[in-house]
């Protein structure tokens, strides 16, 4: 299965490579096929137009069985991705994933994704509700944001748009963070996030993580981050795959 995931992958990038239209950037980190990062540019008529978006890429022991684990590491004010931990709201890394997809595919989604945000289905609740109820200021902080952290031209801002908005940047962003804290202590049940991540980015599911958690009776710790025994590790991994 390794070798198999190996060669799809090393197939896939060599395609991207090769696609001159795309404009969608792949590499691997540290010559592995399973920690990739992506960029692409943000869509024209867009906030996010004249940025370029990094986005963190963990391939799973599954794949393509199971979808990329994706995440932006540049900050983005839109209300499908996490303003905090730019985790992605995204039913083709989802639900939506099919084994027919590729790793250029999702790029292209997460792309296609900045000029057809869905506020409905939010990953961020905050950036969701100032878009639904006052568009304006979203993008305004959207085109702020693109400038300041995806290298987007000041003159995206236009007049008026400038060093005053950095007060209710910081106040929007500090209450999303806010949320995002108080969704992760449901999401995780009071295990670090750090801990659980751990296994998510094996390619398992976050709630079958949290579960297998639960059987073994891992300690919380208080939510803070440690060292799990070898046995420990050994129990969650034959529960998340079903072993007896």
């Amino acid at each position: 299965m390794a070798g198999h995931r190996a060669r799809r992958v090393t197939k896939e990038l060599a395609d991207i490579k090769s696609d001159n239209v795309s404009h969608i950037n792949v590499d691997t980190v540290n010559d592995s096929v399973t920690k990739l990062k992506g960029s692409f540019s943000g869509p024209p008529g867009t906030p996010y137009e004249g940025g370029t978006f990094e986005v963190d890429i963990s391939i799973p022991n599954e794949y393509p069985f199971k979808p990329p684990v994706m995440k932006f590491l540049t900050k983005i004010w839109h209300p499908n991705v996490s303003s905090v931990t730019g985790a992605i709201c995204l039913d083709t890394l989802s639900t939506g994933w099919s084994p027919v997809l590729t790793i250029k595919s999702a790029m292209i989604s997460l792309q296609s994704l900045l000029s057809s945000p869905e506020p409905k289905d939010p990953q961020d609740a905050v950036v969701a509700q100032q878009m639904i109820k006052n568009p304006k200021e979203f993008e305004r902080i959207a085109r702020q944001w693109s400038v300041q952290y995806a290298g987007a031209p000041k003159s995206m801002l236009g007049e008026g748009s400038g060093g005053s908005s950095a007060a209710d940047i910081e106040a929007a962003e500090q209450q999303s963070k806010e949320r995002e804290e108080a969704a992760n202590l449901e999401a995780y049940d009071g295990y670090n996030k750090d801990l659980i991540d751990r296994f998510v980015m094996m390619g398992f599911d976050l709630d079958r993580v949290v579960e297998a958690f639960n059987y073994v009776g891992i300690d919380r710790n208080g939510g803070q981050d440690y060292e799990l025994e070898e046995a420990y590790m050994g129990d969650i991994t034959a529960r998340l795959l079903g072993e007896p």
